[in-house]
């Protein structure tokens, strides 16, 4: 990536009165009904789709735009039963005490143990990864808000997949550094997400959970 001073103009359609509230409105309706997902079909996708859905992602703002992510996408099967035999070791260990009870009761409306089969079901598994620093021809550079930077791009990334009509499930096997040794990664990254990526399969179910009102999320200051 070249370094610029250079500024180019700034273009992004806009919108005003009804068309900017009907925009804003289909968005959040389309958006709210996105869902984790603990099922998945083994129906393949593209590597195109998934290319897409990662470049979206890698669009997201980042502290001094230094894009501290890598995603490493993973169809491969004898990897992801790699991924799904050291997850399933580090939460059978979870489930059996790492976790206190009131975290363990918080779990039960999503009916969730150690056992992650999607793992393997699903046709993608993308692992994000958070950059702390880069090293160029044998020099630290440090990067800037890394695990805010990281967050955003995946957020834009499962955005990107809800909008694919695919379904994800951000899931966190703690610890995960598993994934640095399963995947090959350098001392400079870290793993942030594990995320199976798919089709949901024919009668799939999710909880019957509730999301906060807006009188709970929103102060307004006027």
């Amino acid at each position: 990536m070249e370094e610029s001073n250079l500024f180019i103009p700034f273009r992004q359609k806009a919108y005003e009165g009804e068309a900017l509230v009907k925009r804003v409105s289909d968005f959040y309706t389309f958006m709210n009904q996105r869902r984790s997902l603990r099922e998945f079909s083994s129906k393949p996708v593209p590597k195109e789709v998934i290319e897409k859905i990662i470049m979206t992602a890698s669009s997201a703002p980042s502290g001094a735009n230094k894009q501290p992510w890598t995603f490493c996408a993973i169809s491969n099967p004898e990897v992801k039963k790699q991924i799904r035999e050291a997850a399933e070791k580090e939460e059978k260990i979870n489930y059996s005490g790492r976790m206190s009870d009131s975290w363990l009761q918080d779990l039960k409306p999503f009916a969730t143990d150690e056992h992650k089969p999607f793992l393997e079901i699903a046709p993608w598994i993308i692992v994000v990864f958070k950059r702390s620093f880069e090293v160029e021809k044998a020099n630290k550079k440090n990067n800037y808000y890394v695990s805010e930077s990281v967050g955003l791009a995946a957020g834009f990334l499962l955005t990107a997949i809800h909008n694919a009509g695919l379904v994800a499930l951000t899931h966190t096997p703690s610890p995960m550094n598993f994934l640095v040794k399963v995947l090959d990664r350098p001392k400079n990254e870290k793993p942030y997400l594990l995320i199976p990526v798919g089709y949901a399969p024919e009668n799939a179910t999710v909880p019957d959970i509730k999301r906060k009102s807006k009188e709970e999320v929103i102060v307004f200051y006027e």
